[in-house]
């Protein structure tokens, strides 16, 4: 972690874009909000485009936007996510799912610093800066012919590859300590404290759900206010060689809540 802090604090610096690998919950998105947050753009808009959500057909009109009358139903100019991005960051998730087309085009943004819509006859600035995310690796999709070498080239600057949480347990403490302190903000609790024999169970974990797995079971701590019995669940399942059932939406967490103290209180 102090070596991707090293490559972050680079990228703060300056406006170039960056690339951030890593497999699924691995923080990829935390990483791109705190580059924004953390730089000159920081007052701006933090713009996220799923690449992966957006069919081949509709990436180009939605990331680049639209001329009057690129299509029948348009009335206006529609300015895309890189001009609703102008002052700040765009995300670019799932990079990888772009169809081709659509890379070499923004390779050319890239490359240029202009960008034009669709069926536009002007050239535009780009005012954002681009944040782009992948969970596979690049290197395949080269091979595969599926993604452009010019695009990987314009992340020669700022790559950052995120370790499955799996490769760098000594990162877990104070992982936890941050997700405590964040949970506890968020959810106006007392700030709890873990057990050396919950943490232990932590770091013993594979983790195939990476920090995303990670970020569940400590909501579930500041929420429940039931280290021991988390800390205990855990290393049940820990020791069965069970998978953790723990997949909840932070709203599912504070409507069981309630109805998990008055059960221990029984």
């Amino acid at each position: 972690m102090r070596e991707i802090r090293e490559k972050i604090e680079r990228a703060i610096r300056d406006n170039l874009p960056v690339l951030i690998e890593g497999e699924s919950g691995t923080g990829k998105e935390v990483i791109g909000r705190f580059l924004h947050e953390n730089s000159v753009r920081r007052d701006g808009p933090f713009l996220k485009f799923n690449c992966a959500a957006a069919s081949a057909g509709l990436q180009e009109g939605e990331m680049f936007g639209y001329e009057t009358g690129a299509a029948v139903s348009l009335r206006e100019t529609t300015g895309g996510s890189i001009g609703l991005a102008s002052g700040g960051t765009l995300f670019l998730d799932e990079i990888d799912d772009m169809d081709l087309s659509l890379q070499q085009k923004l390779t050319q943004t890239l490359n240029s610093g202009h960008y034009r819509r669709i069926d536009g006859r002007e050239d535009l600035a780009v005012n954002a800066r681009f944040v782009c995310a992948t969970s596979i690796g690049l290197e395949a999709g080269l091979q595969n012919h599926t993604f452009l070498e010019e695009l990987l080239g314009c992340f020669a600057h700022h790559r950052v590859r995120l370790l499955p949480l799996r490769e760098r347990k000594e990162d877990i403490p104070q992982l936890c300590e941050y997700l405590l302190e964040k949970f506890a903000r968020d959810f106006e609790r007392p700030v709890p404290h873990l057990s050396s024999d919950a943490l232990e169970a932590f770091r013993q974990w594979k983790w195939p759900g990476n920090v995303r797995e990670l970020e569940n079971w400590i909501a579930r701590i500041v929420i429940f206010g039931a280290e021991e019995v988390v800390g205990l669940e855990f290393s049940r399942q820990l020791a069965a060689g069970e998978e953790p059932a723990l997949r909840y939406h932070r709203a599912a967490y504070m409507k069981s809540g309630r109805s998990s103290r008055r059960r221990r209180h029984r």
